[in-house]
């Protein structure tokens, strides 16, 4: 015997799993189409909920109350695809003001010069501290073995050269 529920066939011949779709699965892609406002993505939400919830069924402190514990899955399941959304666009939003900023594409030399000047105003180990942070891309405990000196010492160095550039570009000095 077959029947449908939130978009897919199900055989109820697999037993109480198929039994427990079938009788879930209406209520849960309603909740979830109404957060997601997609009917395929409530779908794929409805999916991924029942097959983490079927993994730790055995588990469940009350299996009578798998509704309950299928609504909290849908539901942490789109709060999870809402923040990867926005994330996405996010970063869809940065590469636009990017391009926008370069629409020729070219780097935009001017500004690079202006901060490599700046990066040479400012104190030597200061210098050395942001260099071997974001030129180089060594972590604190290596740019502090480098620089001999302890973590904390670049943690200062680098928020103190940052700042010292910041005044710089803040008050236009050329």
């Amino acid at each position: 015997m077959t029947s449908r529920g939130a978009g897919v066939l199900v055989n109820s011949d697999f037993g109480p799993l198929a039994m427990l779709y079938e009788e879930h699965a209406g209520s849960a892609y309603r909740l979830a189409y109404v957060l997601t406002g997609d009917a395929g993505l409530a779908e794929d939400l409805v999916q991924d909920a029942f097959v983490k919830l079927i993994g730790r069924f055995a588990h469940l402190r009350r299996p009578e109350s798998f509704d309950a514990y299928l609504r909290r899955t849908i539901v942490n399941l789109s709060y999870g695809l809402l923040r990867r959304r926005r994330l996405e666009r996010a970063y869809l939003s940065r590469e636009r003001a990017l391009a926008t900023r370069s629409s020729n594409g070219l780097p935009d030399v001017e500004e690079r010069d202006e901060l490599w000047d700046r990066l040479h105003r400012i104190a030597p180990r200061q210098r050395a501290a942001l260099v071997l942070r974001y030129y180089e891309d060594l972590s604190e405990e290596q740019a502090a073995e480098v620089l001999g000196c302890s973590d904390r010492s670049v943690k200062s160095l680098v928020a103190r050269g940052l700042q010292a550039m910041r005044t710089q570009q803040g008050s236009g000095r050329r």
